[in-house]
């Protein structure tokens, strides 16, 4: 039986879009089990274009507030009007630059999007007022305000999308999951579910806003992964045969801009477990918890690069392990911050780091592993200066008696499908050694799946080279892949 794929292309591919244009749209593909290529048979998942989240919410990396940023923190001079009215000069800015000479069609677009800007604009000053009342606080409703900020981006890039199919003649069709001034409200399930009911593979192509809403909150769970659950949802809900992840990128041994273009080559094939470890450092290939949904349907994973049509990527399996234990992978973050807390009442108490959890899990922050010993405690953690400050402040006032201090680090792993190597650690520790970059702190579960280095912050880009080179480029795989 025929079955159509589902696909998802991000953001920084979404702003090349004449590059998708012509690398994915409008290159005809065999659909899984088919033997004829057709331009349908598949439904696209859409992020926002490059930036419009950040501005929507905050910058990713730098932290730098958005629109929902500056709201939540009720200032009345109301910043996050300005940084609204931002955010639409940009959206505008966008369609100018896709719909040059298109005018009827450019203003159908701006009108879409400057709708719904008002709409967010009239809510959120609506919003500020009623707070006003000491009956209603605003930190009840953050969550929601958030969400429909999400939505803007999606709902902009997939409208969009869909107007420059129609410019070339191709069938598209716009799936709008962000449930925009309706008074309904499914689960994830149902109202994806709903959406495709009518939708026919073999004469159209959905293209669908990679935020959804619904009943669960997506964001609550996902952040901004949410546009990834859309994804894997989707492709399970219309039982697709094949799910594949648009990048800029292939999924690579390490970053070639760190390593160089001629030290990587595309990993190919690899499995979950790899594809999990990515994610906790940032470098998702998909949300752990999408790709269960996955998983679980046995449905093919593919990461492709936008721009490099021609090439498979790379799969990842369920059922895949190394023929030969081997390291697979290089990958890490910058701008860790350890937190470590010692205290001597911690000794022989089990129940002692419970309100730690607790907190650490309420500042928002991301932990990427945890160590600790008898009276310390250390939280390796991904987030905005303000928001691990506050984390510190909390601890602080419960753990009275404790020494909190916090540090900024880097992280650098070695991930593999089985890493069950003798001596590893050895040559790891040797390769950073002979690279004058000092181990903090080392971290390796008995799985085996990987091996996590602490180094200094400005160590990083040392440390990746290094380890790359000693584990990987001296391999004899590598060297076989290489001379290909």
């Amino acid at each position: 039986m025929i079955k159509h794929s589902v696909e998802k292309i991000g953001g920084t591919s979404m702003s090349r879009y004449q590059d998708v244009l012509k690398n994915i749209w409008q290159r005809p593909q065999v659909p899984h089990n088919g033997t004829e290529k057709t331009l349908y048979q598949r439904a696209f998942v859409v992020s926002a274009y490059a930036g419009m989240t950040n501005g929507l919410l905050e910058h990713k990396k730098t932290g730098e507030p958005g629109v929902y940023a500056l709201f939540s923190e009720m200032d009345e001079k109301r910043p996050w009007q300005q940084k609204l009215y931002e955010v639409q000069a940009a959206m505008l800015a966008m369609n100018e630059e896709m719909f040059e000479g298109q005018d009827i069609v450019r203003r159908r677009s701006d009108q879409f999007i400057s709708s719904r800007i008002e709409d967010v604009k009239q809510c959120l000053e609506h919003l500020e007022n009623v707070c006003t009342f000491g009956h209603f606080q605003l930190d009840d409703h953050l969550h929601r305000v958030r969400e429909m900020l999400s939505a803007l981006g999606e709902a902009h890039s997939a409208y969009n999308s869909v107007q420059l199919l129609k410019l070339n003649d191709i069938n598209a069709r716009f799936i709008d999951l962000t449930n925009w001034r309706s008074d309904s409200q499914q689960t994830l399930e149902d109202h994806i579910q709903d959406a495709f009911a009518d939708v026919d593979f073999t004469q159209e192509m959905p293209i669908v806003t990679g935020y959804t809403q619904c009943r669960e909150g997506l964001m609550k769970t996902y952040d901004r992964g949410y546009s990834e659950m859309t994804f894997s949802k989707v492709a399970t809900v219309t039982d697709a045969g094949e799910a594949i992840i648009h990048k800029e990128y292939h999924l690579s041994t390490a970053d070639p801009e760190m390593v160089g273009a001629e030290n990587v080559h595309p990993i190919g094939l690899t499995n979950y477990d790899v594809a999990d470890q990515l994610a906790n450092l940032g470098m998702e290939a998909i949300h752990p918890r999408a790709a269960a949904g996955l998983r679980k349907r046995n449905i093919l994973l593919r990461v492709k690069n936008t721009f490099e049509p021609e090439h498979g990527g790379t799969e990842i399996r369920s059922d895949y392990s190394s023929k030969t234990p081997k390291v697979e992978i290089i990958a890490g973050t910058r701008n860790v911050w350890a937190l470590e807390l010692f205290d001597q009442d911690m000794v022989g108490d089990p129940s002692y780091g419970q309100k730690m959890n607790d907190l650490v899990f309420e500042s928002g922050v991301r932990v990427l592993t945890k160590d600790f010993n008898a009276n310390t405690v250390t939280f390796y953690l991904k987030g905005n200066k303000r928001r691990i400050n506050w984390l510190m402040d909390r601890l602080q006032a419960n753990y009275t008696s404790a020494d909190i201090r916090v540090e900024k680090m880097a992280m650098v792993s070695a991930i593999g499908s089985d890493m069950k190597v003798p001596g590893l650690l050895t040559s790891a520790a040797s390769a950073l050694s002979d690279a004058g970059v000092n181990i903090l702190s080392v971290h390796q579960a008995m799985r085996q799946v990987d091996m996590m280095f602490i180094v200094a912050d400005q160590d990083y880009a040392a440390a990746v080279k290094a380890l790359h080179s000693g584990l990987i480029e001296s391999n004899s795989d590598w060297q076989a892949v290489q001379s290909a």
